[in-house]
C-alpha cells in the first residue's frame, strides 16, 4: 500500500472553527488553502471605494476577514504569526477546482445538513479520488453526509471533530460512516496523535458523538442541581474548577466563553435524538435557560451571560454574577465550604475524590449527587457511543480540560463505593459493572509493567490501552522504575540507560530539595548511565525559583546563606551543562524564571509546542541570578558576526529580560533566543514529549558525547554597552515608563550583561559573570522594594509595579 502523506489540505468554511483548523494546519507545517462563499453584496466600504461583486477583493472578503480576525484573537490559534503565510485564501465559486491537488478536505461550514449535502455535490466534482474528505460536525449523523456520494467518496469519508480552539484543545473525535475504510480509520488515528498533537478517539456515529455526549450531560445535569441544592453559580464554579482537576473557567464561566448558544445547540440536537437515552429529560433546558436565550444572554460574545463586567462607580471594572432565582446581576460573592478545606494540603487532584464525597456539607451533598448521576451516565453509555470505557476519559480529559475522566473519578472513590452513592441517590449502575465486580476485577483501569490497562468488557479482563508504545507515562512507572526520591523530585530509570528527574515541589518551583535532586541525578547518571532527561507531566515544567525561600532569608538579612543558595542554583545550572553526559530538557507549560535558566544550560531542550518561556525574575524585583542574565550575555557574544552592529545585538537580549518577555509558545521562544536553532527541538504532541527527549539523548551517547569545556571567550563590550544601557533606563525613568526601582534593577542587569565597566570590550569566562550576576542579585535583595514585590507576588500570583 503507499504511504499516505499530508502536504495540502483545503479547508472549507472560514468561521471561527474553519480558520482555527486553518491556523492549526499551518502551525504544523502543511500547506492550507482555505476557502468560503462570495459575498452576495457590497458592504459600505466597498462602495465608497467604488469595488463591484466581480472585485477579487470583494469575492474573498468573507474569507479574509475572517482569517484576520483569527489571527487577531486571544489566545492566538497560531504558534507563530510568520506560520500564517502557510494559508492561501480564496471563495468557493473561482477556486474549488484547486481542490484537486490537496491531499485532505475538511468541510466546516454551517452545521445545516442540506448546506453540507451541497458542499458535498460541489466538491465531488472537483476531488481527485482517493482524497480524504472529512466533515467537522459537532453532532450531524455521519452516515447522513454521504448518502447519494460515489463509492470513492463514501470510502475516504469520515467526520474528524476538533474542538474549539483547534490549538488548545487535545480532543479529535474521528466517527466512520457506514463505508468508510479501516485503512481511513488508521491513518487519521495515527495523523491525529502524531502530527496534530491531539489525544484522537475513533467514536462511534451517535448523536454528539462522546466528548460532547458526556459533557453536555455533566452542564445540563449541574443546570438542574444548581436549583434543587441552592447553590450560587460562583459556588458551582468553586465546586467544579481545580479542586477537582477542571479549568479554572470551572462550568458557567466556561459556557459564557464557549456561548450559550452553542451548548444549547447541542443540547437540543441530542433531546431531538436520543429518545430512548434513559436521562432524556434531563437535556431539556431550564427556564432561566430559555430566558438568557431571549434576552440575548450568550456570554462572551454579547458582553453578558452567567457573568457580566461592569464598569463601577470608581472607574474600576467589576464583576457581576446573575442570581438565578431573581434573574438580575448582582455583585459576585465568594464560595467557601468546609469540605474543600479539607483538601488544601492534599496536592494529589486524585486523592481529593474520596475526602469531597464524604463532606457532611452542601459540598458533600452536591458531590454525591454529581458523581452517582455522573456515573450511571457513562456505564449506561458503554457500548452505545463506544465499546471501550477509556475513550470516554480521554474524550472528556482531552475535550473539556478534566484532568481525571468519570471513570478514573470512580476508581479513585473506589468501584464499589461509588455503587453505594449511586444507589443512595436513587442511580443504578449498568449491568456490566456488577459484572466486572463478579469477575474479580475491583476497578476500571490497572497499570502493570508501566503500562495503563482497562477493564474490556466483552472478555471481563484487563486489556492494555492500544497506542502506548509512542509515550512513557511518569505516573506508571514511578513507583517501579525509582532511582531516587527526596521531597523535591523523584528521579526514575527510563530505561536503555536514560535517566529522568522529575520535579515533585508546589507548582514545580526550584528550592533546595530540587536543586539536590538535580545535582543527584547528575552525580548517578555519570556513574551509571548514558543521560538525563530533566522533565515531568504536571500542567506546568516550573514556575521558577521557591521565592518564599529567597524573601525569608533576604527578610532575616541571613546575606551569607543567600548568597550560598544563589552560588548552588548557579553551580547547579553549570553542571547541567558541563557534566560528562548529555542533558536534555523537557519544558512545557509555564517554563518560567529558573525553570527557563535551567533549559538555557542544558545541552539539549525538547520542549513542547506549547511552552510558555522566559526570564521573568524582574517582576519581583531581581535580575535572572541562576545564570540566566550570564547566559544572555554569552549568547549575544555567540551571535557576534564581523561587521555587526553588537551592541544592538546585546540590547535585543537585555530586553528580552528587562521587559519579562513571555514566549506565547516554543516556536516564539527562537525568536527571544532563549531556543537555539540548529539545536533545540519542538514536539506537538505533549503526551510525546518525555519518549522523544529520551530519544535524543539516547542518540547524543550513541554518536560519542564530549564532556564541553568551560567558556573563557564570551566577549563583553564594557563601558560602551554600559553607557548605552544607563543612558536609555534614565530617559525611560525620565518619562515615566519606568519607575525608579525599575530603573535600579535594569542598571544592575546591564552592569552584568556589559561585563562590568571595562574599558574596553574584552573576553571573560562565564564565571566571571556569574560572580557579577550573583552580586547584583544579592544587592537588589537587600531592598525593601524588592521585598515589597517578592511579597506581593507570594500573596496574590501578581507582579507589583513601585
Amino acid at each position: 500500500m503507499t504511504k499516505r502523506r499530508i502536504k495540502k489540505v483545503a479547508v472549507i468554511g472560514s468561521g471561527i472553527m474553519g480558520s482555527g483548523i486553518a491556523c492549526h494546519f499551518a502551525n504544523i507545517g502543511v500547506d492550507v488553502l482555505l476557502l468560503d462563499i462570495v459575498p452576495r453584496e457590497l458592504n459600505a466600504t466597498e462602495e465608497a471605494k467604488k469595488l463591484t461583486l466581480l472585485d477579487k477583493v470583494v469575492r474573498n472578503r468573507i474569507v479574509n476577514d475572517s482569517l484576520a480576525a483569527a489571527l487577531k484573537s486571544k489566545p492566538s490559534p497560531i504558534y507563530h504569526q510568520k506560520f500564517a503565510s502557510r494559508i492561501t485564501t480564496g471563495n468557493l465559486d473561482d477556486d474549488i477546482a484547486k481542490i484537486k491537488d490537496v491531499d485532505w478536505i475538511i468541510e466546516v461550514v454551517v452545521e445545516r445538513l442540506d448546506i453540507k449535502k451541497q458542499v458535498f455535490e460541489n466538491l465531488e466534482k472537483h476531488r481527485t479520488p482517493g482524497t480524504l474528505i472529512t466533515s467537522n460536525t459537532s453532532g450531524i449523523p455521519i452516515h447522513f453526509m454521504s448518502e447519494g456520494r460515489s463509492e470513492d467518496f463514501q470510502k475516504h469519508f469520515c467526520g474528524t471533530h476538533f474542538f474549539n480552539p483547534a490549538r488548545y484543545l487535545q480532543l479529535f473525535e474521528i466517527i466512520p460512516g457506514p463505508k468508510t475504510s479501516e485503512a481511513v480509520l488508521d491513518f487519521l488515528n495515527d495523523y491525529g496523535e502524531k502530527f496534530l498533537g491531539k489525544t484522537s478517539v475513533i467514536a462511534k456515529d451517535t448523536p454528539a458523538f462522546i466528548g460532547n455526549r458526556i459533557g453536555i450531560f455533566g452542564i445540563q445535569s449541574l443546570f438542574h442541581q444548581v436549583k434543587e441544592l441552592g447553590l450560587t453559580i460562583e459556588e458551582v464554579d468553586k465546586l467544579t474548577g481545580p479542586v477537582i482537576g477542571r479549568p479554572k473557567s470551572a462550568t458557567f464561566r466556561t459556557v459564557d466563553v464557549v456561548g450559550l448558544d452553542t451548548l444549547v445547540h447541542v443540547a437540543n440536537g441530542i433531546y431531538d435524538n436520543c429518545p430512548d437515552d434513559e436521562a432524556h429529560e434531563l437535556f431539556k433546558l431550564p427556564g432561566f435557560i430559555n430566558t438568557m436565550m431571549e434576552n440575548k444572554w450568550l456570554g462572551s460574545k454579547t458582553g453578558q451571560g452567567f457573568y457580566k463586567k461592569v464598569k463601577g462607580d470608581n472607574g474600576k471594572s467589576e464583576i457581576l454574577s446573575l442570581d438565578l432565582d431573581t434573574l438580575e446581576y448582582r455583585p459576585k460573592k465568594s464560595a467557601r465550604f468546609a469540605t474543600l478545606e479539607l483538601t488544601k494540603t492534599v496536592d494529589k487532584v486524585v486523592d481529593r475524590f474520596p475526602i469531597l464525597v464524604s463532606g457532611k456539607d452542601k459540598a458533600g451533598d452536591f458531590y454525591r449527587k454529581n458523581f452517582a448521576a455522573m456515573f450511571a451516565y457513562v456505564s449506561n453509555r458503554v457500548p452505545e457511543i463506544t465499546d471501550e470505557l477509556y475513550k470516554i476519559d480521554d474524550a472528556m480529559k482531552a475535550g473539556f480540560g478534566w484532568e481525571h475522566g468519570p471513570f478514573q473519578i470512580w476508581d479513585a472513590i473506589g468501584v464499589e463505593k461509588g455503587i453505594e452513592i449511586m444507589k443512595a441517590e436513587g442511580f443504578e449502575p449498568a449491568a456490566w459493572v456488577n459484572e466486572m465486580l463478579a469477575s474479580g476485577n475491583k476497578s476500571f483501569y490497572s497499570i502493570k509493567e508501566g503500562a495503563s490497562y482497562f477493564y474490556d468488557i466483552p472478555n471481563k479482563t484487563q486489556e492494555k490501552i492500544p497506542g502506548q508504545n509512542a509515550f512513557i507515562i511518569l505516573e506508571n512507572i514511578r513507583k517501579s522504575n525509582e532511582v531516587f526520591k527526596n521531597s523535591g523530585v523523584v528521579i526514575e530509570d527510563l530505561g536503555d540507560g536514560i535517566l529522568n528527574c522529575e520535579f515533585q515541589s508546589k507548582m514545580n518551583t526550584i528550592g533546595g530539595d530540587v536543586l539536590a535532586g538535580i545535582n543527584k541525578a547528575i552525580d548517578l547518571a555519570e556513574k551509571d548511565f548514558a543521560g538525563l532527561v530533566v522533565g515531568n507531566q504536571g500542567p506546568n515544567f516550573s514556575v521558577g525559583a521557591n521565592i518564599g525561600m529567597i524573601f525569608m532569608m533576604a527578610a532575616e538579612q541571613e546575606y551569607d546563606e543567600l548568597n550560598a543558595a544563589i552560588k548552588y542554583f548557579q553551580d547547579t545550572m553549570m553542571r547541567m551543562r558541563y557534566s560528562s553526559i548529555p542533558t536534555i530538557s523537557a519544558p512545557h507549560g509555564m517554563s518560567l524564571g529558573g525553570g527557563c535558566e535551567l533549559s538555557l544550560h542544558a545541552d539539549k531542550v525538547v520542549a513542547a509546542a506549547e511552552t510558555y518561556m522566559g526570564l521573568v525574575e524582574f517582576g519581583v524585583g531581581v535580575i535572572p541570578g541562576g545564570g540566566g542574565s550570564k547566559e544572555m550575555a554569552l549568547r549575544a557574544s555567540d551571535t557576534f558576526q564581523k561587521g555587526d552592529v553588537q551592541l544592538n545585538i546585546l540590547q535585543e537580549y537585555f530586553l528580552t529580560i528587562a521587559m519579562a518577555k513571555v514566549s506565547t509558545s516554543a516556536y516564539e521562544a527562537f525568536d527571544m533566543g532563549v531556543l537555539q536553532h540548529g539545536k533545540d527541538v519542538v514536539v506537538v504532541n505533549k503526551a510525546r514529549q518525555i519518549a522523544v527527549a529520551k530519544q535524543h539523548a539516547i542518540l547524543m551517547a550513541d554518536m560519542g558525547y564530549t564532556q564541553p569545556i568551560l567558556r573563557n571567550d564570551v566577549k563583553v563590550l564594557g563601558k560602551q554597552a554600559l553607557g548605552m544601557f544607563l543612558v536609555g533606563t534614565d530617559a525611560m525613568q525620565d518619562s515615566n515608563y519606568i519607575s525608579e526601582h525599575d530603573m535600579k534593577i535594569a542598571n544592575k542587569l546591564a552592569y552584568v550583561m556589559a561585563g562590568g565597566d571595562l574599558s574596553e570590550p574584552t573576553l571573560v569566562s562565564e564565571q566571571y559573570l556569574l560572580d557579577l550576576e550573583r552580586e547584583a542579585f544579592l544587592s537588589l535583595c537587600t531592598e525593601r522594594k524588592t521585598l515589597e514585590r517578592i511579597q506581593h507576588m507570594l500573596k496574590t500570583g501578581k507582579p507589583l509595579r513601585n
